[in-house]
């Protein structure tokens, strides 16, 4: 009896595993693939090990460029309607072409290009190589032919190392040597800030090789209003704005502070221990509202990796113009020079970011990103907010991109971190990055 219920097991088994060594080829495959799902999925994996990571605004600014252009290369040779950024972006050359005749289903080659840029890009490798194997086993099941799905994957490959070729010449490797920032004794001057009192971040980002600006220096804004501790001076009052507006505790303007403050570095002191909060950055947040409202309109495969590509191709060339402005005027922040000239127990609402003052950081990223997503998705989308419900906020709404990027420029006012011409200056400055990078780049065959 036992020896005819171990047979029947072992039956039961070489049966099951011929159904599945056997399993037809889905005929429907390439609609299945080409859900655009996988392309959110692969972005927002690229984000959590991001954040679990903890990189700088700018650093992770390289990084989602690097993986959403790899992705749109792999996506091109698939519909015809699109065209290649080879030759369109600075240094970037000819991308690998598919063999002629075979069949390939390049969505899958798209995945498979950004999670080998993303392994390289991040730390976590183990990460990526878990999620790699998750996604592979779900092409599996969809029923792609192993011939296609070998090719496809092998054309990811082939993508994905010619942009990693074309990164490693941006100079980010040889930026890693370069001397720390020196932190002047000047009043005028930026000096680190409570609680951790951090080094200057990225010093060096605007010798980082740009993605589509002629220069780092391109979109030069205003210089900062002259320093001055005189009380009837421009500067002293603009600093006394961003203590009264702090000082007010009002509700609206701390949510909306506390809403946009992505910071990656908030650091919390109790005793002596000190400890980070792992936070998304700015460019992550428009990342995720890009994702957001890609799902939210439906966009296909190739529009979702298009909106993707110029979005970060915006952030990253956002966050050189900013940091080159930022390390040349080199401008005290707000709490400093309250502390130093004002009232030395003020705190601001929000914690301050590691580096100089002028222009916002936030103001550049948000308003590019809104030019770039009123353009590709529409002007007036309303639309709600929730990518950082996971982060323990809340939702936010909007009538549209441009009066979200409004909020995100004014909320580094509310928050106490920035005076208003690093506000006014920098959302210029994103603005016109964003219509020059329309104008320029040429994704669509017309």
């Amino acid at each position: 009896m036992i020896r005819r219920t171990v047979y029947g097991c072992l039956v039961l088994i070489v049966a099951a595993t011929m159904l599945v060594s056997c399993k037809k080829d889905n005929p429907n495959y390439l609609v299945e693939v080409s859900d655009p799902s996988f392309y959110h999925r692969t972005m927002k994996e690229v984000t959590d090990i991001m954040v679990y990571d903890i990189f700088s605004p700018p650093v992770a600014s390289r990084i989602y460029s690097r993986v959403a252009i790899a992705g749109y290369e792999a996506m091109v040779p698939g519909d015809a309607s699109y065209l290649s950024l080879a030759g369109q972006l600075n240094a970037m050359e000819a991308m690998p072409k598919p063999e002629a005749g075979k069949e390939y289903a390049f969505p899958i080659s798209s995945i498979k290009a950004m999670i080998n840029v993303g392994r390289t890009l991040l730390f976590s490798e183990d990460k990526m190589d878990a999620y790699e194997q998750e996604i592979l086993s779900e092409y599996r099941k969809i029923g792609v032919p192993e011939a296609v799905l070998a090719r496809s994957l092998a054309f990811g490959d082939s993508i994905s190392a010619a942009v990693l070729k074309w990164t490693s010449t941006d100079n980010y490797k040889q930026s890693r040597t370069f001397p720390k920032f020196s932190v002047s004794n000047e009043a005028v001057r930026w000096k680190p800030t409570p609680p951790a009192y951090m080094d200057a971040v990225e010093p060096h980002w605007n010798k980082q090789r740009p993605l589509c600006l002629d220069s780092c220096s391109q979109f030069k804004p205003k210089p900062p209003v002259p320093f001055s501790r005189d009380q009837d001076s421009e500067f002293y009052k603009i600093a006394k704005e961003v203590m009264d507006v702090v000082n007010r505790q009002d509700t609206t303007f701390n949510s909306i502070a506390s809403f946009w403050d992505c910071n990656p570095f908030v650091m919390h002191q109790h005793g002596h221990v000190m400890f980070a909060t792992k936070k998304i950055s700015p460019g992550g947040h428009w990342i995720g509202v890009a994702g957001q409202m890609c799902r939210q309109l439906n966009k296909s495969f190739s529009e979702t990796a298009e909106v993707y590509a110029l979005l970060s191709i915006g952030l990253y060339d956002g966050f050189i113009i900013c940091w080159d402005e930022k390390f040349r005027s080199n401008l005290v922040r707000p709490e400093t020079y309250i502390n130093e000239n004002i009232d030395p127990e003020w705190t601001p609402l929000l914690q301050t970011p590691p580096f100089p003052e002028h222009t916002s950081g936030h103001s550049v990223v948000s308003s590019v990103s809104a030019e770039i997503l009123s353009n590709l998705l529409g002007e007036n989308i309303a639309f709600t907010d929730s990518v950082e419900i996971e982060y323990g906020l809340f939702a936010r709404s909007f009538p549209s991109f441009r009066k979200a990027a409004e909020e995100a420029c004014i909320s580094r006012f509310y928050g106490g971190i920035h005076y208003m011409p690093a506000i006014t200056e920098g959302a210029t400055q994103g603005i016109n990055l964003g219509k020059y990078i329309l104008e320029r780049l040429k994704t669509r065959v017309e």
